[in-house]
């Protein structure tokens, strides 16, 4: 694995919806790290899946040393969110400069997609 090239997955289950505060005060929890996105992609899709009911669940993809975010997504074939409609390319929104900022697209995306089961977004930093 290049020390250059370092993803992890983060999160966990948060207090409330503003993904501030994880659930009795602990630290986010963190996979990898992995030597590619791919590979960084299948925990967090994983991970994702295994919580997708519980709407205080989040994770993201974080790339070491890097200090842009992106949201992606888009409408999915399924719930296992690997293939997008058509096999159109994922929307990336961005970049922002901040976490916070990239949050608040992401609330903005989910919120107007909120109604269909087979649209998700998460925030990746590249």
């Amino acid at each position: 694995m290049s020390d250059m090239e370092r993803y992890w997955v983060i999160g966990g289950e948060y207090t409330d919806t503003s993904f501030t505060s994880i659930v009795g005060g602990d630290v986010e929890q963190r996979y990898g790290p992995f030597e590619s996105y791919d590979k960084a992609k299948a925990i967090w899709a994983g991970l994702s899946m295994a919580q997708v009911d519980n709407a205080h669940v989040r994770f993201r993809i974080e790339h070491e040393g890097v200090s842009q975010f992106w949201v992606v997504g888009g409408t999915y074939t399924s719930t296992d969110f690997t293939s997008t409609v058509g096999g159109a390319p994922e929307d990336r929104i961005g970049p922002f400069e901040s976490y916070e900022d990239a949050l608040t697209e992401w609330r903005k995306q989910a919120w107007a997609t909120a109604d269909n089961g087979l649209v998700r977004y998460r925030i990746e930093q590249k």
